[in-house]
């Protein structure tokens, strides 16, 4: 089962009579809205996955849907970016340096320069379609799991200012998953091409770990 909390953060006034929508990235599907009850909760019939949490159209939580996940929101109305919190929480800015191998990988209609290794050359160029593009240069399908462990390296970052280890990634995902699928070596089967703290952090489209360059 998974519930949505939806809330005014500044009364906790529950949010009533709210379309909430699930957009699962395990196949791209989409759930009919569910409207939120007397106390703001808004219930779907699934499994544990990976997803997006849109609220009257709008997206505000992506990441592991599992359990009940709260919705706090200012005003129904806010940006999608306010929701989720201020801009600059994610790296930014062109890294090049002179002399810096660099290509360009083809992106739905556009292109995005990427390094010699698939890293971004700028960060804010990252999205969903972005790290689809560099999984099937680099041979990879995206499942659930994939897209959950993208979607929390992104949050990790976000929040602590540094990217995760792989023992943070072990300890989180052994927690949400199980033991097995939490271990490193299933980690670093998810992730063929250099593990999660390589090829993850690329597709997430965060900057070389320390260490690599």
């Amino acid at each position: 089962m998974i519930a949505v909390k939806v809330s005014m953060k500044a009364t906790n006034e529950p949010l009533k009579r709210t379309p909430v929508v699930l957009q699962l990235d395990a196949d791209g599907s989409q759930t009919p809205p569910v409207l939120t009850d007397r106390a703001g909760v808004a219930r779907f019939d699934l499994p544990p996955t990976s997803g997006r949490i849109l609220v009257s159209g709008l997206q505000r939580y992506d990441g592991r849907l599992d359990g009940e996940i709260p919705i706090e929101l200012w005003s129904i109305t806010q940006s999608e970016l306010d929701s989720k919190g201020g801009p600059g929480e994610l790296p930014s800015g062109r890294n090049a340096y002179p002399g810096m191998t660099t290509h360009w990988l083809p992106v739905g209609n556009q292109r995005v320069e990427v390094d010699s290794e698939g890293y971004l050359v700028d960060p804010q160029d990252w999205s969903e379609d972005f790290a689809r593009a560099l999984a099937d240069a680099e041979g990879l399908t995206l499942t659930a799991e994939h897209w959950e462990l993208i979607r929390w390296l992104r949050t990790h970052y976000a929040r602590h200012g540094a990217q995760a280890s792989v023992r943070d990634m072990i300890a989180h995902f052994r927690r949400v998953w199980d033991r097995e699928r939490g271990s490193n070596r299933y980690l670093h089967q998810l992730f063929p091409r250099g593990g999660p703290q390589k090829q993850g952090n690329r597709l997430a489209g965060l900057l070389r770990t320390k260490g690599e360059h």
